[in-house]
C-alpha cells in the first residue's frame, strides 16, 4: 500500500475509534445504576450510590473501589463488586454499540471521521482510473525484472546456464519493448498525474463533507467497513452457513478490478458465494445491497474474460439496474426492453456487457445460438415461484441454458416453504430431493443445512450496524359517523375492499380520523424538515390523500405508470431541498425504487401480505439512510384493520422465523394469505357477527 494511502486509512481508524468511544460513553450514561443488580445478582444499596451522586454506569466507571467503599452500605467487597459489574456492562456496550449513520455532524468527533472518509473516497475516485493500468504494468515489470535478474551483474551472468541466460535476455528485450510502448508511457503519465493530483488536494470544508455524506452515506460506511472493520456477527454475516462451506467460500478469489464501489465484508462474501456455488439464491433482506453483490460477481467474471451477462427484472426496477451497473462498475449496461431494444441488443452482442430485460420481454429475447451468457441474474425472483406461469417457464428455459445463475430476492417465501423449494429447484434440483416433507415440519435447522449450498440470507440487523433506529407507531383511530355508516354497509355487502378503505370514504379530514391524523403527521414532518412517503394499496385513497395535502404531494406514483415516470417522481422527491411528500401505491413503490430520502413512512391501511409492507418500509429504511425512520400505521379500532393485524402479526415473520429459529412455522394456522377467499370469508363473518348484521352461527 502506498504511504499516502496508509496514512489516510490510519486517519480513518483513529477517527472511528474516537467516535465509537463517544457513542459508547453516551450509551453508558443512559444506563441507570439499577442495572448493576442484573449483572451481580446481589442486592447493592443503589439508593445510597444515587445519593452519593452516581446516576449512571458511566459515573461508576470514573470511580475507584477506594472512592466507592466510603459510600454508606458499600464496604470494600461491595465496592470491588460494583466496579467489576460496571466494567462488565461497559465491555458489553463496547461490543454492541455502533457508530450509526444518524450521527450528530456538529460534534467534532463525527466531523473528523467523515472528513477522513471523504479524503479516502476522494483519493479512491482519482486512483480508480489508474488502478487497472498500474496493476497491469506493475505486474509485468515485476515479472520481467525477476526473469532478467541473471543478467544484472557479471557474476550472475557467469553463474547462470545458457538456457536461463537466453530466457533472461528475452525478458530484457520484452522489458525494453514494454517501456517503449506508447500505451505504456501514456498509462505511466496518467499514474504520475493521479499522484500529483492527490498531492494537491486541500483539506475539505465541513459543509462540503456534510453535503457529500448526505448524498452518499452508504459509500462512506462501506469504506469505513473496509478500513476499520465491521462490528457484525461473523456467523450471521456468513448467513449461518455450515462452517465447512463458509470456510470454502471465504477463500474464493474475488477480482474487484472492474468495480467502482467498496464492498462490505458480507457483500464480498456474498459475491464469493455466488462464484463458488455457481447456481444460487441470494436472499439478503431488502436494503442490504444484493444488487451490488450481483454486480461484483459479474465484474469478477469480466476480469476473467467473460463478455455477456443477462439480467431479468420486473419492469419497475429496470432503470434502477441500468443505473446501478453504470455507477458501481466499469461494465456497460444495455436496455433489452422497449422500442430501442433491437439496436441495444446488437451493440450488446457486439461489444459485450450487461443486458437488462424484463420478465415480459424475456420469452421473445432471441439470441444467436453461439452466444454464451456467462451469468444469468434474476432479480425479485419470487415472481417465478409458481412454475406454471409463462414468465416462470421462460426463466426456467434460460436457467437450463446458462451454467451460472443467480436469483435475488428479499422475500424468497411469502407463505409456505414449498414455494421456496420451487426457487431452489430451478438451480440445484438435487437439493430439493434431499429435503423431504418431514424436514419442513421437523425443524428449520435440518432444512437450512440441506439448502445451504444454494441459499444465502443475511438480515439488516446482522450486517448493517450503522443503520439508524426504526420506530414503528400504530396510530389507532375511530370511525367518524359517516365513515362508520359506510363501513357497516361494506360489511353487510361482504365487500372486503370497500371495508379496507371505508375510513377515507368521505375524503374530508374534518370527518375522517385517519386522514386527519395523516395530515398531522405530515405537518409535523414538515416542521422538522423531514421527507415523507405515503403508501396505500388503493388508487382512490391516494387521490384523496393528494387532495388533502395539496401542493405538498408528489404523485401519486401508480402501477399504471411507465418505469421511467416512476423513477422521475422518485428523483423529484429525492432532489427536494427539505420537506416533500411522495404518495405511492404500495405495490408500485414498494419494489425496486430507493426512497431513502424519506425518514417518515405512512401506511394508510394494513396489507393482505406482510411482505408488501416490509418491501415498502425497506425502500426508506435501507443502506444509505442517515436519519431515524418513523413508520406510522394508520388503523381503526374494532374494524377489519384490527382483525387483519391479528392474522398478519402471526404471518409476517414466517420465513425468517422458519429459516433461523422456529421449528413449527409451517404448521402455524394463522400463516395464510389474506387474499385467500376462505380466510376473507371468515374475517367478514366475524365482522358481521360483531356488528350484529347476521345471526351467530
Amino acid at each position: 500500500m502506498h504511504a499516502g494511502e496508509e496514512r489516510r486509512h490510519q486517519d480513518v481508524r483513529e477517527a472511528y475509534q474516537a467516535s465509537h468511544a463517544v457513542a459508547v460513553l453516551g450509551r453508558l450514561r443512559a444506563i441507570p445504576i439499577e442495572r448493576l443488580r442484573d449483572v451481580t445478582g446481589a442486592r447493592l444499596p443503589v439508593t445510597k450510590l444515587e445519593e452519593a451522586g452516581y446516576k449512571s454506569i458511566a459515573d461508576l466507571l470514573e470511580a475507584t473501589p477506594e472512592q466507592l467503599q466510603h459510600v454508606p452500605g458499600i464496604g470494600a467487597k461491595g465496592a470491588e463488586r460494583t466496579v467489576d459489574a460496571a466494567r462488565r456492562i461497559s465491555d458489553a456496550a463496547m461490543s454492541n454499540t455502533h457508530v450509526t449513520a444518524d450521527m450528530d455532524l456538529r460534534v467534532n468527533d463525527a466531523a473528523a471521521l467523515l472528513a477522513a472518509l471523504y479524503r479516502v473516497q476522494t483519493a479512491d475516485r482519482v486512483l480508480v482510473k489508474v488502478r487497472e493500468p498500474a496493476k497491469r504494468i506493475g505486474g509485468a515489470l515485476s515479472t520481467l525484472a525477476t526473469a532478467a535478474k541473471p543478467l544484472s551483474s557479471r557474476m550472475r551472468r557467469a553463474l547462470t546456464g545458457r538456457t536461463r541466460r537466453e530466457q533472461a535476455q528475452d525478458a530484457v528485450d520484452r522489458l525494453a519493448g514494454l517501456l517503449a510502448d506508447p500505451q505504456t508511457n501514456q498509462d505511466l503519465d496518467r499514474i504520475r498525474a493521479a499522484n500529483e493530483k492527490l498531492r494537491g488536494v486541500k483539506p475539505p470544508r465541513r459543509s462540503t463533507v456534510r453535503t457529500d455524506f448526505e448524498k452518499r452515506s452508504a459509500d462512506y460506511f462501506s469504506t469505513l467497513s473496509r478500513i476499520a472493520g465491521a462490528r457484525v456477527n461473523g456467523e450471521a454475516a456468513r448467513g449461518f452457513l455450515p462452517t465447512s462451506l463458509a470456510d470454502r467460500i471465504a477463500v474464493q478469489k474475488l477480482d474487484e478490478t472492474h468495480l467502482r464501489v467498496s464492498l462490505r465484508a458480507y457483500q464480498a462474501f456474498g459475491a464469493r458465494f455466488v462464484l463458488a456455488q455457481e447456481r444460487v439464491v441470494i436472499g439478503d433482506e431488502m436494503g442490504c445491497g444484493k444488487t451490488v453483490e450481483a454486480i461484483a460477481a459479474l465484474a469478477h467474471l469480466r476480469a476473467e474474460g467473460a463478455k455477456h451477462f443477462l439480467v431479468v427484472v420486473p419492469a419497475s426496477v429496470l432503470i434502477n439496474w441500468l443505473r446501478e451497473v453504470r455507477s458501481h462498475s466499469a461494465l456497460r449496461p444495455f436496455r433489452l426492453h422497449g422500442p430501442d431494444q433491437e439496436a441495444a441488443k446488437r451493440a450488446w452482442l457486439s461489444g459485450g456487457g450487461v443486458g437488462v430485460t424484463t420478465f415480459e420481454a424475456l420469452p421473445n429475447l432471441d439470441l444467436p445460438p453461439r452466444t454464451k451468457i456467462s451469468m444469468l441474474v434474476v432479480d425479485e425472483a419470487h415472481y417465478v415461484k409458481n412454475p406454471n406461469t409463462l414468465r416462470s417457464q421462460a426463466v426456467r428455459a434460460w436457467t437450463d441454458r446458462v451454467d451460472r445463475v443467480l436469483f435475488l430476492t428479499g422475500t424468497p417465501m411469502e407463505n409456505r416453504v414449498e414455494e421456496f423449494r420451487n426457487l431452489v429447484g430451478y438451480l440445484q434440483p438435487e437439493l430439493v430431493g434431499s429435503v423431504g416433507e418431514i424436514d419442513a415440519v421437523a425443524g428449520s435447522e435440518a432444512f437450512r443445512k440441506a439448502v445451504a449450498p444454494a441459499y444465502l440470507r443475511r438480515n439488516q440487523e446482522d450486517v448493517l450496524s450503522e443503520l439508524p433506529e426504526m420506530v414503528q407507531i400504530e396510530e389507532w383511530e375511530e370511525f367518524g359517523a359517516e365513515e362508520e355508516a359506510i363501513y357497516r354497509d361494506a360489511v353487510a355487502a361482504r365487500n372486503f375492499m370497500a371495508m379496507r378503505r371505508a375510513a377515507y370514504a368521505s375524503g374530508d379530514a374534518g370527518t375522517s380520523a385517519k386522514l386527519r391524523r395523516l395530515v398531522e403527521i405530515v405537518d409535523e414532518a414538515e416542521a422538522n424538515g423531514r421527507k415523507v412517503v405515503v403508501f396505500s394499496y388503493f388508487r382512490d385513497v391516494l387521490d384523496t390523500v393528494c387532495r388533502a395535502l395539496g401542493d405538498r404531494a408528489i404523485g401519486p406514483l401508480t402501477g399504471s405508470m411507465q418505469p421511467q415516470q416512476r423513477q422521475e417522481l422518485v428523483d423529484e422527491f429525492s432532489a427536494a431541498k427539505r420537506h416533500a411528500v411522495l404518495v405511492s401505491q404500495i405495490q408500485a413503490g414498494g419494489v425496486g425504487l430507493n426512497m431513502q430520502a424519506a425518514s417518515v413512512v405512512i401506511l394508510c391501511e394494513p396489507q393482505v401480505k406482510p411482505t408488501l409492507e416490509t418491501q415498502a418500509i425497506a425502500r426508506a429504511h435501507r443502506m444509505g439512510q442517515i436519519r431515524r425512520v418513523q413508520v406510522h400505521r394508520l388503523l381503526v379500532a374494532d374494524s377489519v384493520d384490527q382483525r387483519m393485524l391479528e392474522i398478519l402479526d402471526a404471518k409476517s415473520g414466517l420465513f425468517d422465523a422458519y429459516a433461523r429459529r422456529s421449528e413449527t412455522a409451517e404448521t402455524m394456522p394463522e400463516a395464510k394469505d389474506l387474499s385467500d377467499a376462505t380466510t376473507r370469508g371468515r374475517l367478514i363473518d366475524a365482522e358481521q357477527k360483531r356488528l350484529g348484521l347476521t345471526e351467530a352461527k
